[in-house]
């Protein structure tokens, strides 16, 4: 028998409620608009039904690694540094970076594709629920609950681990991740040299080949990081919604949706990462990598 969802906490449902009523309104004014295009409100409405919006914000977060790969800690920085990485990260300004990009590149087929699916009572639960997940941690470890998790899983032959593992192939897999992680280092430490940051000891493909001996670890480190993410993450839903939500995502039209999501929000993280390595001129002396 196919386990059920537990119920979600009271205090939810409301939201939830709300966030599908919004969702179809502005879905049945997406249908009478013209058919060639979505204008910039509809894109902007459109981030927030998916949940897009939050995980744009959410690169904010990320900022913090910057000083790790200049061999220094945001500590080093004082106040400075706060004041400098909150307003590079502005989420108000990526989210301005993605309505531009998808404004001119999302069809408006494959926008009224996903919202449909993501306006419905399963859609809006799991945009719920990936919202919270990009929230900060706070006690003990997700990570740490969701390895324990998939431990439990993989010694039951659990269904879910496969699930999981459809789910991170249809959303771009981890390979198209780790690129993207790679060109995002490879355009900080470029700009930070550029800047005066640090003094490289080798060149743009030095640091490429050395990036490339690193993929291995950094790819099981990423495969186990995602199984965890998701276990935690879709801890309340049953199989069979799990199911429904991969066969979402695996149809040809979400994957045109989230090979663009993805480079949006790839290209934002690197552009925006460029942008702290110039602006972090002055903050530190010289290093050496």
């Amino acid at each position: 028998m196919t386990p059920t969802a537990p119920a979600r906490p009271a205090k939810t449902r409301p939201a939830i409620v709300e966030g599908i009523c919004v969702a179809l309104f502005w879905l049945s004014s997406l249908l009478a608009a013209p058919s060639y295009a979505a204008e910039r409100s509809q894109v902007s409405a459109f981030l927030e039904v998916t949940g897009f919006d939050v995980a744009i914000a959410s690169i904010a977060q990320s900022a913090g690694d910057a000083p790790g790969m200049l061999g220094a800690e945001a500590s080093d920085f004082g106040l400075a540094w706060e004041r400098l990485a909150s307003d590079v990260f502005d989420p108000e300004k990526m989210q301005d970076m993605a309505v531009d990009i998808l404004e001119q590149t999302l069809s408006r087929d494959a926008l009224l594709h996903a919202a449909e699916f993501y306006a419905s009572d399963l859609g809006q639960r799991l945009v719920e629920a990936e919202n919270i997940s990009h929230q900060r941690e706070e006690g003990e470890s997700r990570r740490e609950i969701g390895e324990d998790m998939v431990a439990e899983m993989q010694a039951t032959g659990d269904p879910r681990i496969s699930l999981f593992h459809r789910m991170n192939t249809a959303i771009g897999g981890t390979d198209s991740a780790l690129r993207a992680v790679q060109e995002i280092q490879f355009r900080f430490l470029m700009a930070a040299s550029a800047a005066g940051l640090v003094e490289m000891q080798f060149d743009a493909d030095g640091l490429r080949a050395m990036m490339k001996a690193q993929e291995d670890e950094m790819r099981r480190a990423m495969n186990a990081s995602n199984l965890a993410h998701s276990a935690y993450t879709y801890r309340d839903f049953s199989v069979d919604e799990l199911r429904d939500y991969v066969a979402a995502l695996e149809d040809p039209v979400m994957q045109e949706v989230y090979a663009l999501l993805n480079a949006v929000q790839y290209e934002i993280q690197a552009n925006r990462f460029e942008e702290l390595a110039h602006r972090m001129r002055g903050l530190q002396p010289v290093q050496e990598l």
